[in-house]
């Protein structure tokens, strides 16, 4: 039987044949997540196609969000924390003139506004003030827990919630064109196609309805299609359908994982240690370590090449966050 992947599985990515002869894989997998799934649906998919209950994703998507999700299986689900630290990137619609109760096209509308004839200067201004360090209230209908219970659950109760502003970034909001059009309703509404770059715990369907609200008008999300997470993006995305055909392929390779060495290697500043060195890190003892540029974890590799750990430098010595030993 022909594999019927349209993305060859490129060099530096084992296959690994899940429940036949090779052992379940183990490293990472990067889905272009379709509409209408959440990322636990996903997770639960996965599940099935690696014959293993030992998966996860690094960062949520919206069931309308489509996208770059990270998923580790096996041992390397012990990264996906530290992946769902790094920045992400995301291109999608916001819907100037209509707001809804989510903040996104999934919510009841609570107020409309005719949104023609805005002027490009005040749409600027607008995105420029929600650039950079800003504060940010997240989604009342997003999964924040609130005194242990998640907001969606408190807003569906009838609750009134309030969530705490909290810091994030973001690094880049491009307006790359804006379009008048009406919306079911009749409303005369400007969509605005964007492109965010931001760091980990940025809502942007927050940014589309603080954006409404500053320009006096409302706003929604109305698409959302997140391009990369960290150093992964969509070129190495494989859509649902696409994996289950490299998994039923009985004369292909399996499911196409990324390897553990390479997915760290590419999310983290790597440390090239000695035998020795290596040695004691995976007994656990606190070794010197050198200052590297930046934040984060540093990804370990033996002499052999072996990814051995992750490390945070602490007073100079290294203090393992996850061992790996592969």
């Amino acid at each position: 039987m022909k594999r019927e992947s349209n993305k060859p599985i490129e060099r530096g990515e084992r296959a690994a044949r899940s429940g036949k002869g090779g052992g379940r894989p183990v490293g990472l997998v990067i889905v272009d997540k379709p509409a209408g799934f959440t990322s636990h649906d996903v997770v639960a998919k996965m599940r099935g196609m690696a014959r293993t209950r030992r998966v996860g994703h690094a960062g949520t998507l919206d069931p309308m969000a489509t996208g770059v999700l990270v998923l580790g299986i096996e041992r390397a689900t012990k990264l996906l924390g530290h992946l769902a630290l790094t920045e992400k990137e995301y291109v999608g619609t916001i819907r100037l003139g209509q707001t809804t109760i989510t903040d996104d096209a999934e919510g009841e509308i609570t107020a409309s506004k005719a949104a023609h004839g805005l002027a490009r200067e005040d749409i600027d201004a607008g995105i420029a003030r929600l650039s950079g360090a800003i504060m940010q209230v997240p989604s009342k209908v997003s999964a924040i827990k609130i005194d242990g219970k998640r907001s969606y659950s408190r807003v569906r109760d009838g609750e009134d919630v309030e969530i705490p502003a909290r810091p994030v970034t973001v690094s880049s909001f491009v307006l790359h064109s804006a379009h008048e059009t009406e919306a079911e309703d009749g409303t005369p509404v400007t969509d605005l196609l964007v492109s965010v770059e931001c760091s980990s715990g940025t809502y942007i369907r927050a940014l589309a309805r603080d954006l409404g609200a500053g320009l006096g008008v409302g706003g929604h999300l109305t698409a959302l299609r997140r391009t990369r997470v960290g150093p992964y993006k969509l070129d190495r995305a494989r859509t649902l359908e696409q994996l289950q055909a490299a998994v039923d392929d009985t004369e292909g390779e399996g499911l196409p994982v990324m390897p553990l060495g390479e997915a760290a290697a590419a999310a983290f500043t790597r440390w090239d240690v000695a035998e020795a060195q290596a040695r004691l890190l995976l007994n656990g003892a606190r070794i010197a370590m050198p200052q590297f540029e930046g934040d984060g974890p540093v990804a370990a590799f033996g002499p052999d090449g072996r990814f051995l750990a992750l490390v945070e430098n602490q007073g100079g010595k290294a203090k393992s966050l996850a061992v790996f030993e592969v």
